[in-house]
């Protein structure tokens, strides 16, 4: 299935999609996360802030880029409400995990991991039985 025939797959509070593909898969997954927030917003009543949603199409496009650039295949990008919090979960099939890098102001690029790191409420990288899935959680409210 290309990406232009891909529909999100969506529950009351989660939504998920499968990405294929070349680059636009991450503008999608932006907007799939923006649109995710704002029906919990509208929809639910769920309190989701704008800075909420920002972070979370921040996170998505850091996660779905290092996915499409390092790991053959479809990218699963699973979005969840998790008490006060999105969990944003991405799958891949490359089982090796991802490693932040540590603090270089010259070094230019590769510096998405040490971002998503720096906003999340809780970060965890973990092997499946296929590739790896990490999980970000971002507060829906500020704090």
């Amino acid at each position: 299935m290309g990406e232009d025939d891909a529909a999100p797959y969506v529950t009351t509070k989660q939504t998920t999609l499968v990405l294929e593909g070349d680059g636009s898969c991450i503008a999608q997954s932006r907007r799939l996360a923006a649109d995710f927030l704002a029906r919990m917003r509208d929809e639910h009543g769920v309190p989701v802030s704008q800075r909420a949603v920002d972070v979370s199409q921040l996170v998505v496009s850091e996660l779905v880029t290092n996915a499409r650039k390092y790991a053959p295949g479809p990218v699963l990008l699973d979005l969840r409400l998790a008490g006060d919090t999105v969990e944003i979960m991405v799958w891949d099939s490359e089982p090796v995990l991802p490693v932040a890098r540590a603090a270089d102001v010259g070094r230019v690029g590769q510096h998405g991991l040490e971002i998503v790191m720096a906003v999340a409420e809780g970060f965890e990288a973990q092997r499946e039985p296929v590739g790896k899935r990490i999980t970000v959680r971002i507060a829906l409210a500020d704090r």
